[in-house]
């Protein structure tokens, strides 16, 4: 096979994953900013837990924005790298004017079955394509969004 870069992969082959990569990388994007203003704006009685839970998450979130970045410039594409994009490319959708421990739960348990779904969809096309270096990034944050969401989910039966 004629590769066109270092991944070994063709640049059609890099282009559709990167593209895919885009989309989490854009649905990150809202999903961090959803946290940021989460964490700023809780009020209540779960207040110190959820404040301190949300930044936990947001810092999370901003490392694997960073990775699915230089991942995509790995497969020689170029990351979104506007609000504009983020906001045309996202499946996410931003919220605001959220204060409440319900509403908040639930707004990130419901990013993170997003980010998951575009995870799995993730590593099916770059298993397709034996894109080692994306399985292993996406399989890592999807069982880590799995295991978050659990707890969440948990926490709304409370």
């Amino acid at each position: 096979m004629t590769t066109d870069n270092i991944v070994e992969l063709t640049q059609n082959e890099n282009k559709a994953i990167a593209d895919k990569l885009n989309t989490l990388l854009a649905s990150y994007q809202l999903y961090y900013q959803n946290l940021r203003g989460f964490h700023w704006n809780i009020t209540g009685p779960r207040f110190f837990d959820l404040h301190a839970k949300f930044e936990e998450l947001y810092t999370e979130a901003a490392v694997n924005i960073d990775e699915i970045a230089e991942r995509i410039l790995t497969l020689d594409n170029t990351p979104l790298h506007s609000f504009k994009d983020y906001i045309d490319n996202s499946a996410i959708t931003a919220v605001t004017q959220v204060n409440d421990a319900e509403t908040s739960v639930k707004t990130v348990y419901e990013n993170l079955l997003t980010l998951s779904k575009l995870g799995h969809e993730i590593l099916k096309l770059a298993g397709e394509h034996e894109d080692e270096g994306t399985v292993t990034l996406i399989s890592d944050m999807v069982t880590t969004q799995e295991k978050t969401t659990w707890m969440f989910k948990a926490y709304l039966k409370g």
